[in-house]
């Protein structure tokens, strides 16, 4: 397993000592999704670390799960503020898979990680929702183009979860939480594991005839 970091690479070692501590084998590249000409040598970075470390030339799985939220309303909004959220979610995701379709082999699977908030409204969470729509509509449209390569490309749609997303507010909060908690029809916010356990399910060989899908792993929020 190849994971990336934009520059908490501590942190990033904490996860690759806990992969191969459950008896895995991970390593750890920096990768900026705001940075696109920094791909081309990400990308033979990863060439060089597969081919050494697992004698691989190919790719399997890629999970587009980095990108950031920037909330506010309308009148509050900057072209700053557009820019930096469509560049990295959008712009960053679409040359991401650009690059990397070559490595991926015949049969690979593309996860995007989108949102909730593309099925239900919020305030303040137009820009961001925006972004991840366009992301869900590019996974559709390149599960045509890369079909014929048997790549299976989706989006899984999280609902509230207690990540460190967004400062960490939907985990640490209680408040929010509990705001959210009554506004799903499982009665909690999600825990990362249950988003990755739904990565692992649609990446599996039990979804090889699921493309172009989108999957919402919210616990039913606002229904």
């Amino acid at each position: 397993m190849v994971l990336t970091h934009r520059g908490g690479s501590d942190e990033a070692d904490r996860v690759v000592a806990a992969i191969q501590d459950a008896g895995g084998d991970a390593l750890a590249l920096r990768l900026d999704l705001a940075e696109v000409e920094s791909f081309p040598a990400f990308v033979t970075a990863l060439r060089q670390q597969i081919d050494m470390r697992w004698n691989a030339t190919t790719i399997d799985v890629l999970v587009n799960n980095a990108g950031i939220g920037l909330f506010g309303r309308l009148e509050d909004a900057t072209v700053a503020d557009f820019d930096t959220l469509i560049g990295t979610n959008l712009r960053g995701t679409f040359f991401l898979i650009q690059a990397l379709v070559p490595l991926i082999g015949q049969g690979g699977r593309i996860i995007n990680v989108s949102t909730s908030l593309t099925r239900h409204v919020s305030p303040a969470t137009s820009l961001y929702a925006a972004s991840k729509t366009a992301v869900e509509a590019l996974t559709r449209s390149l599960a045509v183009e890369l079909g014929p390569r048997g790549i299976r490309i989706n989006s899984i749609a999280p609902g509230p979860t207690a990540t460190d997303f967004n400062g960490g507010a939907m985990r640490d909060d209680p408040e929010l939480r509990s705001t959210l908690a009554a506004h799903t029809a499982l009665g909690r916010v999600g825990q990362p594991d249950e988003i990755a356990d739904a990565i692992t399910a649609l990446a599996s060989v039990g979804m090889r005839w699921v493309t172009a899908e989108r999957i919402e792993v919210s616990g039913g929020s606002l229904l």
